[in-house]
């Protein structure tokens, strides 16, 4: 059984063990453990066994210091401490870091005979192996501080505020390095919690510093034993995070002694208290347990490499608590070894201020306290930079720039108009020096009765705002725009009016029955006459403020209208009052005559089809069509033919040097279309045309309606007429109906979102089948099919199978009508008398 769990996934680090307490002294400065991300020689430590009152079994405390794995440390470097002492309980352990040094673990070993012996003469034995176990421990713990930074915030806004889930997930993730299952985010904010807590997808992202720290052994003659702990650390509920498993359980699954067994510990680190969790439960009988603990490596130091997550960005020297966005450096926030954090700025007097800051995962950055700035006023802007200690080295982080919004006016961005129309939303930018400190924006009415209103930032220095006047009034309104440390708000006058400023102007080209009225608020006209002729409004589009409504003439064309003439229209509102407006009339549209077209059918299985309308186009056929210039009454080098489905979702263009378009002469052009290329599969339906000159286009015109055709491979049909027959082919929803009779009296309707291969069919009556088409369900087409008749049995060979009668023989040669299992080859359902006239196996058009 042992064998059997030593092969399989290691136990997860989920049992409580004791706490350590730890201190080190460097240069006359103590730090807890915490804080102290490396040893150095020469360091002095106090370590001390933080067990239970009343603890009945006893521990043996040892210090040992490990040198590397290929030499073994000297008996020197080993201390030991019995915690069940007076000494021991209350001083614990004070040791110094020797010279040479690159590694220390700490041992709690039952007592026992030749305990302290045992523990040094094994270490000494084999210390690649425990060197090994030193750095993997090491970097297990810096991973296991990242997991449970993550999850604390997590399970902690799950039960709380499951709101904020959404917004702080990505935030997590960017300062843990930590990759979250986006999925997760995507449900109930009350399922979202277990969801990132337990999703699978999710994993630590190596960043490379926290290897440093554990200085792996990845080269020289110890490069055997290093082991990525970065990929391969599994414990408890850690395990969903983690790609692969961090075996270390196994390091010790061969290696006891006959007195001890190993078990390692992780340890989560509170100011000078090391939590150590097991990941097994400690034997008190022979092989008692060692728990094993490592506290970080002897080794040089290395400052994190945080940077900002935006650097060219400007932040709010005002808002209060101020985030700067980093990341790069994950131990930054699950650890303490970054302590005693400032921003350092300078003031206008030319000294320096610090204020206080804290790394904070939840916010994904460092949180600065920005209270001490309020009695000041800085430049605009003012680098700063983030100081303080990494363990007890200083440590200098990257520079910010930051803006105070003290002196900076808010007003309407270069082209925008003060002028609103009420009755409807409308946008405005405004524009100010820098957006860093922007708070909120609201609008306030005649009546000082504020709202809110959406806006967002466009840029460095401008803001998008939609205004709600749907059901605003007339008169001055303000929008009062609120910044971070700044008590007064900043106004924006404006002015809503119930009507357009002005009516600007009436174009169209000269006969046209459609024209263009350009103007503000536009959704007010009711009718534009020239003359005798009525125009009614048709769609209003807004284009950079501007409105644009398409007027329609009714009855009656404006012919007595020419290119170039300017004259003036009456515009009704729909409250009555009426205006005159400026009328420009323009070139007459390009257009053209359509002469002839032509199909070329495409070839293969499809063409059992026989499209009994010649307006109808296959898409895999191609077109020919010819146009005569009719305004301009000739072509030109640059002349274009736009081709498109009525829909518009479809077209394409064609133009003068391209294979698609060729001039039989300078009034005559030919165009050759191949749809499927041009148009796509999905394009279906009624196609038009239109000529494009000098960029201004015509009219549409009608070309043909295109239809797509479905693929038949057969269609098998039994002896008897009255049953229905199997058509088999491919893209069958394609079909709108089939029957065998050209009224469709015995219809078969083919359903939407078919997708079968096979099509339950009448009998083809003479090989034909009449087929209406879901692209143009108004025309019957036809189609000639070769059928597989399943032939009956003949009344010879039926009688040879009565029971008691005496079968005749069969004759040696002549044919058969029936090939054995009674189906027949291809031939027509019905056959017709020998004068009757039969289907050609390629007819042309019915």
């Amino acid at each position: 059984l042992a064998a059997d769990v030593a092969q399989a996934d290691p136990a997860p680090f989920d049992l409580a063990g004791p706490t350590i307490e730890a201190k080190i002294v460097r240069s006359g400065r103590t730090l807890p453990a915490a804080q102290v991300p490396n040893l150095a020689s020469g360091d002095r430590l106090w370590i001390k066994a933080d067990l239970p009152a009343g603890q009945s079994a006893r521990y043996l405390l040892v210090v040992a210091f490990l040198r590397g794995a290929t030499d073994p440390p000297p008996a020197a470097w080993f201390h030991r401490c019995e915690t069940w002492a007076d000494v021991c309980a209350k001083s614990g352990l004070k040791v110094t870091v020797p010279e040479g040094a690159r590694q220390l673990l700490v041992f709690l070993a039952p007592e026992t005979a030749g305990d302290f012996r045992t523990l040094v003469n094994t270490v000494r034995d084999r210390p690649g192996a425990f060197v090994r176990t030193s750095q993997d421990l090491a970097q297990a713990t810096l991973d296991h501080s990242r997991l449970d930074t993550y999850l604390a915030v997590v399970r902690r806004l799950g039960e709380k505020d499951p709101s904020r889930l959404k917004q702080a997930a990505p935030l997590l993730a960017r300062s843990l390095a930590i990759k979250v299952d986006e999925q997760c985010l995507q449900k109930l904010p009350v399922l979202q919690a277990p969801c990132l807590a337990q999703a699978r997808e999710s994993e630590i992202l190596d960043v490379g510093h926290g290897e440093s720290i554990a200085e792996r052994l990845t080269s020289g003659p110890a490069s055997d034993l290093a082991m990525d702990a970065g990929n391969q650390f599994k414990s408890g509920s850690y395990g969903p995070y983690i790609g692969s498993i961090f075996d270390i359980a196994r390091l010790f699954d061969s290696f006891h002694t006959a007195r001890y067994q190993y078990l390692p510990a992780l340890t989560s680190a509170h100011g000078s208290e090391l939590a150590l969790t097991l990941n097994a439960p400690p034997s008190f009988h022979d092989p008692k347990s060692v728990l094993v603990v490592a506290l970080p490596g002897v080794e040089a130091s290395q400052s994190p490499q945080l940077h900002p997550v935006n650097p060219d960005e400007v932040l709010c020297a005002r808002k209060d608590p101020l985030v700067l966005p980093v990341e790069g450096a994950p131990l930054v926030f699950s650890t303490g070894y970054a302590h005693d954090l400032v921003l350092r700025l300078r003031k206008p007097d030319g000294s320096d201020i610090d204020l206080p800051a804290h790394p904070d995962a939840e916010q994904g950055g460092i949180v600065v306290e920005t209270s001490s700035l309020a009695a000041l006023t800085l430049h605009n802007p003012t680098s700063a930079s983030l100081r303080g200690q990494w363990g007890f080295d200083p440590y200098e982080g990257p520079s910010f720039a930051l803006a105070d919004p003290h002196d900076q006016a808010w007003r309407l961005a270069e082209g925008e108009s003060a002028d609103l129309i009420v009755g409807r939303a409308d946008t405005i930018h405004l524009h100010t020096d820098n957006l860093s400190c922007l708070e909120d924006i609201a609008l306030q009415n005649t009546a000082a009765r504020q709202s809110s209103v959406d806006w967002k930032k466009i840029g460095a220095n401008d803001v998008e705002v939609t205004l709600p006047l749907q059901e605003a009034k007339p008169g001055d309104l303000t929008l009062l725009v609120e910044e971070f440390g700044r008590h007064e708000l900043q106004h924006v006058e404006l002015h809503a009016f119930a009507e357009a400023g002005h009516l600007e102007s009436f174009t169209l080209h000269a006969g046209d029955i459609e024209g263009v009225l350009r103007g503000n608020r536009l959704d007010e006209v009711r009718t534009l006459t020239i003359g005798r002729v009525e125009f009614t409004p048709g769609a209003l589009t807004t284009t950079e403020g501007k409105d644009e409504l398409a007027m329609l003439a009714q009855s009656r064309p404006a012919t007595h209208l020419n290119a170039g003439d300017v004259g003036n229209a009456r515009v009704t509102l729909k409250d009555g009052r009426t205006f005159n407006i400026k009328v420009s009339v323009n070139s007459p549209r390009p257009s053209a005559e359509l002469i002839s077209k032509t199909i070329a059918r495409e070839v293969g299985s499809s063409s059992v089809f026989r499209l009994t309308n010649h307006k109808e186009l296959p898409l895999a056929a191609r077109l020919e069509f010819s146009l005569r210039a009719q305004s301009p009454p000739f072509f030109t080098h640059d002349e274009k033919v736009e081709v498109a489905t009525a829909d518009g979702l479809s077209s394409t263009v064609v133009g003068l040097g391209t294979s698609g378009m060729m001039l039989e002469s300078n009034k005559v052009a030919v165009v050759t279309l191949d749809p499927i290329q041009a148009l796509g599969s999905s394009a279906f339906g009624p196609l038009q045309f239109r000529r494009i000159v000098d960029g201004v286009a015509g009219k549409w015109r009608p070309l043909v309606t295109l239809v797509r055709l479905p693929k038949v491979t057969e269609v098998d049909c039994p002896a008897a007429t009255d049953a229905t027959c199997s058509l088999s082919g491919s893209n069958l929803f394609l079909i709108d109906a089939l029957s065998s009779d050209p009224e469709f009296t015995n219809a078969t309707r083919v359903p939407e979102g078919f997708t079968e291969q096979v099509l339950e069919v009448p009998h083809p009556m003479r090989g034909k089948l009449y087929i209406k088409l879901r692209d143009d369900p108004s025309v019957v087409n036809v189609a000639i099919l070769s059928v597989k008749t399943q032939l009956a049995p003949s009344t010879e060979t039926a009688a040879d199978h009565v029971p008691g009668k005496e079968s005749a023989p069969r004759p040696a040669s002549g044919p058969s009508r029936a090939a054995e299992g009674g189906a027949a080859s291809l031939e027509p359902l019905s056959r017709a008398p020998a004068a009757a006239p039969s289907v050609p196996d390629n007819p042309g058009q019915p």
